[in-house]
């Protein structure tokens, strides 16, 4: 025993070292040096600014940075995007701000745009500018693989750091100062556009002094911990010139003829408490704070207590004293004693009208039930961090494509079970329902964001290898699936079902089909809203989702719930002699689609009043100060 636990312990100790060099493929850190150094072959010393797509919370249409007529470069060079930055809409691409490590840069002019009333072109590009600062357009710049952020402050003196920072502002007719203009008493002449075209980049590095890494740099190299600015509007009075007492760059509303340079400045820090496996905790930290997480998860598991109260309590005193009992059962005369659910014991397992069909929905269930639990796994583990961009969605894609002979082998289990001879038709319902339902779906979305023009649209090359994977890999593992599903034994019932259906009686109300929706829905939706809120507020107002262990935990006790609604439904719907139970299995689901539409509805009308009770929480000025 003394050896077992003796090389138990070493085994750990090894993968505890070796885990202290392990780094995800991509996400290595990168040391930069000083151009005293720029021949060293472990660091380097030019910095890279990339620009992702643009996008704005008015709007759910992005563009691509070019579209904006900003400051471009040769866009050949552009790093490659996984499949899932190309279907989340991200498009990378170099920029024109360049630097060198520890050099800073004082007021650097990228280039000059001007626009004249007589180029219908360019009349069009400023109007389209226009447009974009209206709708409070957001440049999302990257920097080391990890985005520079945009801090300002917010109530109590906190700050909230943004991934992204507005193209410009707007002050309307009435005076009124929208988005970012309220940052600065300068924006503030009616009816005019503000344009951001001067931005003040701070990069905070950890030096490579006393370090392991760092031993043969010292102070001339360093890793990339923060990167942050600010942006401004001026008007350039000469070259080289930023002085913030210069007046903002304001674009009236009827104005077409107008020149203006881009310009940028860089500064240089040092921080020797931040470490690099840290650097995005910053970000992380001004996101909305966990106290609401945990009141979520508590609120959550009252309810999973109550429901298996419920179902233990049936269980235990109703259902396990009977059923060995009625499998011997031959005398008619005692069963007519019994009433409520044991009366209808005989039709219990009578196969449904629409077998088929819930053969097929429970095998696609499983399929995505699946692909969501190795995903949460993986992310739990670290393996879909934000730094890994697009590792999300390229997982959840493979993992669905792959895990097609759960769905084939379920749903032919289920079929056979209910002794349909269609099997020809359940395998290929198996593998084209959903999965065509949700690519058709997507695809008339796609079309609509290729009349846009939005960076968003998916590329025709994309959708080639989409139906690829489908048709090359999720299909022919559903039919192999399906085919060792029908060469199992069909599944026996524990009960006898008689030849003759049992007349079913009037039902009330709370027995029909709509009611049990609205009922079963109800708590498992309860479980998830708060959690589901987070995630929808990432997807719509663009920031980075990060709580993946709370996610694991919603989704574990909404597992629970769903299948102890189902538990109480069927129960209540066979007291009632209501027949066909098999559907009762769908009432909780239906009814989580149900409040989910509604929810989403609510969201789109009353999101920022949601957002102001859930994350401030605590008086109006935190919200105005800083969602504005």
């Amino acid at each position: 025993m003394y050896l077992v636990l003796q090389r138990l312990f070493c085994l750990l100790a090894t993968l505890v070292v070796m885990s202290e060099g392990f780094y995800l493929p991509g996400l290595a850190p990168v040391v930069y040096c000083d151009k005293t150094l720029q021949d060293h072959k472990n660091c380097k010393t030019d910095l890279k600014i990339f620009v992702n797509r643009l996008n704005s919370v008015e709007t759910v249409v992005p563009y691509e940075y070019h579209k904006f007529d900003f400051c471009v470069v040769d866009e050949d060079n552009s790093p490659t995007e996984n499949l899932g930055q190309v279907v989340f809409g991200e498009r990378i691409r170099p920029s024109p701000y360049k630097m060198t490590f520890k050099q800073e840069i004082k007021c650097q002019s990228v280039c000059k745009k001007e626009y004249a009333h007589g180029d219908k072109e360019k009349v069009s590009k400023l109007k389209f500018l226009k447009n974009g600062i209206a709708l409070n357009y957001n440049h999302h710049w990257i920097i080391d693989n990890m985005p520079i952020t945009w801090c300002y402050d917010v109530e109590n003196g906190q700050k909230y750091c943004s991934t992204g920072f507005p193209i410009g502002c707007l002050v309307d007719k009435d005076g009124k100062q929208k988005d970012a203009c309220v940052i600065s008493n300068k924006y503030s002449e009616k009816n005019t556009y503000y344009v951001f075209n001067h931005v003040d980049v701070t990069i905070t590095y950890h030096s490579g002094e006393n370090t392991d890494w760092g031993q043969e740099f010292g102070w001339d190299g360093g890793r990339i911990v923060a990167a942050k600015l600010e942006p401004r509007s001026i008007k350039h009075s000469k070259p080289g010139d930023c002085s913030p007492g210069l007046p903002a760059l304001g674009i009236g509303a009827d104005t077409t003829d107008i020149a203006f340079n881009y310009t940028y400045s860089v500064t240089w820090e040092t921080n020797e408490n931040i470490k690099w496996s840290s650097r995005w905790d910053y970000i992380l930290k001004s996101m909305p704070n966990t106290n609401i997480q945990w009141f979520s998860i508590m609120n959550s598991l009252v309810i999973v207590l109550f429901l298996s109260g419920m179902v233990a309590m049936i269980m235990l005193r109703t259902l396990h004293k009977d059923i060995a009992r009625y499998n011997q059962m031959d005398n008619s005369e005692d069963a007519q004693e019994e009433f409520g659910w044991k009366l209808v014991h005989g039709d219990v397992f009578r196969p449904p009208r629409k077998g088929m069909m819930l053969a097929v929905l429970n095998g696609n269930g499983v399929q995505i039930f699946c692909m969501t639990l190795i995903t949460l796994v993986f992310a739990c583990l670290g393996f879909l961090s934000p730094a890994n961009r697009g590792a999300l969605m390229t997982c959840s894609l493979v993992l669905y494509v792959c895990l097609g002979t759960p769905a084939g082998y379920v749903s032919a289990r289920l079929y056979k079970m209910f002794g349909g001879e269609k099997w020809k038709s359940n395998v290929i319902l198996t593998a084209f329902s959903c999965s065509g339902i949700v690519f058709g779906v997507f695809f008339l979305l796609n079309l609509v964001l290729w009349a846009k023009g939005s960076s968003a649209a998916i590329p025709f090359s994309t959708l080639i290898a989409l139906l690829a994977l489908w048709f090359g890999i999720s299909v022919p593992l559903v039919f192999i699936g399906a085919y060792f599903g029908y060469k199992k034994r069909a599944i026996e019932h524990p009960v006898r079902t008689n030849q003759i259906p049992r007349q079913i009686p009037d039902q009330s109300m709370y027995t029909r089909p709509i009611p049990g929706i609205i009922m079963g829905g109800v708590l498992p939706f309860g479980c998830i809203f708060i959690q589901l809120f987070f995630i929808l507020n990432s997807i719509w107002s663009h920031q980075t989702y990060y709580m993946f262990g709370f996610l694991f935990l919603v989704f574990t006790i909404l597992i629970i719930t769903c299948s102890e609604a189902t538990i109480l439904l069927c129960y209540f719907h066979l007291c009632a002699e209501a027949g066909n139970p098999w559907i009762c299995e769908l009432f909780p689901v239906f009814g989580i689609y149900i409040y989910y539409g509604l929810f989403v509805f609510l969201i789109n009308r009353f999101h920022w009043f949601l957002l102001m009770f859930l994350v401030c929480n605590k008086d109006i000025q935190c919200c105005e100060s800083g969602l504005k």
